[in-house]
């Protein structure tokens, strides 16, 4: 049974760190881009960053919050793992954070993901 449980989340205050982690089992993500995800109430899910399959380049959603090392992913194929280290974390990325796995390199859209995680939620109080 292939599965990918998140773990990490929790209550941090505005300008901490979390770092979130994904962990597959049940086959190989060698070949699939590795994604996070995140939705808060009431609003669409959101991608927020991937690491491609085989190269493990990264790429990001929304660059002017994601990017510059405000959010970095990074993957372990050994482990069959992938992280998402968030640092100044601010109220708004309060969410649930999801993890998914996708067969074609630079996949970004929800639809294009074929498995995903339960998610873990992430609380930044102000």
């Amino acid at each position: 049974q292939v599965q990918l449980v998140e773990s990490g989340g929790g209550l941090v205050q505005a300008g901490g760190s979390l770092r979130l982690s994904c962990a597959a089992s049940g086959r190989s993500f060698r070949t699939y881009v590795m994604a996070w995800f995140r939705q808060a109430p009431g609003k669409e899910r959101e991608f927020v960053a991937a690491a491609n399959r085989l190269s493990g380049s990264s790429y990001y959603g929304d660059l002017a919050n994601f990017a510059k090392g405000r959010f970095t992913i990074s993957r372990n194929d050994a482990q069959n793992s992938a992280d998402l280290q968030m640092n100044s974390l601010k109220p708004e990325d309060t969410a649930v954070y999801f993890c998914a796995a996708a067969p074609r390199p630079r996949a970004h859209s929800k639809d294009e993901f074929d498995y995903w995680g339960q998610g873990t939620q992430v609380t930044v109080s102000s």
